[in-house]
């Protein structure tokens, strides 16, 4: 099996029906297919059995109490058989039939080119949806380094992980209720440098209204811990003084006229400091 999907519900059935419709619907059948329920009573279990009993051999189900998102995602990961694991959460839906067999191509071209079957997370792009059903595309930034984790983190939804990287880094921290995915990533791609590839295929809508899209002072909260758990301090502090500038930078080099003047009024100021430094820095001795 190459690919385990898990969708992790709690009293969500309408979201949860979508979700499930766009999995099933795929014209790939080379995956299984994992929900991980926490004990809805909204009807969402009585819709995951119609499902089961229209025979979709590879669907699989758990509902159950939970302790949290965590929790359910890490129940999936135990159940899963497949090399790579994506999480598609109730709500959140692949955006047409052909997402899974499109992704399947293409990390199988990667791993011919290459000649390396362990790319370790395959990210395609995600698109958000807005409660009033307005979407934005999201940008891959082609680009991951720790830099990536301080502001940002890598799309979820959309993306293929290798299940190894699990059994090497261990699970989510159940302890975080919102950032434990970005947490995971910081670990795997931002501090042991994973590799990661990207793909210019759209996988996923995303729903922007669940609580990791809404709580953003917990979201900030719980970030500012981990960075300060598992990042050297004088490391930390440099990022906490520079990224901002970092940002600014990178965003004038979108814009090359306005880059190239910058650019220029930086190397006169430049040269004026070493002008300054050479014929104005001495000062004679009394």
């Amino acid at each position: 099996m190459t690919l385990s999907i898990i969708t992790i519900n709690y009293n969500n059935a309408s979201g949860l029906q979508k979700t499930m419709e766009s999995v099933l619907c795929q014209t790939s059948k080379d995956f299984e297919y994992i929900v991980i329920d926490g004990a809805s009573t909204d009807g969402s279990v009585e819709f995951i059995q119609t499902f089961k009993l229209s025979n979709f051999q590879t669907l699989s189900y758990l509902s159950e109490p939970d302790s949290g998102i965590y929790n359910a995602m890490n129940k999936g990961i135990k159940k899963a058989k497949g090399k790579y694991i994506q999480f598609l959460n109730s709500g959140d839906w692949l955006v047409d039939n052909f997402v899974v067999q499109n992704m399947l191509n293409e990390l199988q071209s990667f791993n011919t080119k290459e000649k390396n079957d362990d790319i370790d997370i395959f990210v395609g792009k995600k698109i958000s949806v807005r409660e009033d059903g307005k979407i934005r595309k999201e940008q891959n930034s082609h680009y991951v380094g720790l830099i990536t984790f301080y502001g940002s983190t890598l799309q979820h939804t959309s993306a293929y992980i290798n299940r190894s990287l699990f059994d090497k880094y261990g699970l989510y921290d159940e302890t975080l209720k919102i950032v434990s995915d970005w947490k995971w990533y910081l670990i795997v791609a931002g501090l042991n440098k994973a590799n990661v590839i990207f793909t210019e295929i759209n996988v996923s809508y995303f729903d922007t209204t669940g609580i990791s899209s809404t709580n953003l002072n917990l979201e900030s909260s719980e970030r500012k811990k981990v960075l300060e758990e598992l990042v050297p301090a004088p490391i930390l502090s440099d990022y906490d003084k520079y990224y901002l500038d970092i940002v600014r930078i990178e965003r004038l080099k979108k814009h090359p006229i306005f880059y190239r003047l910058f650019w220029f009024i930086e190397r006169v100021l430049f040269k004026f400091e070493k002008w300054n430094i050479r014929f104005l820095g001495w000062k004679s001795i009394k």
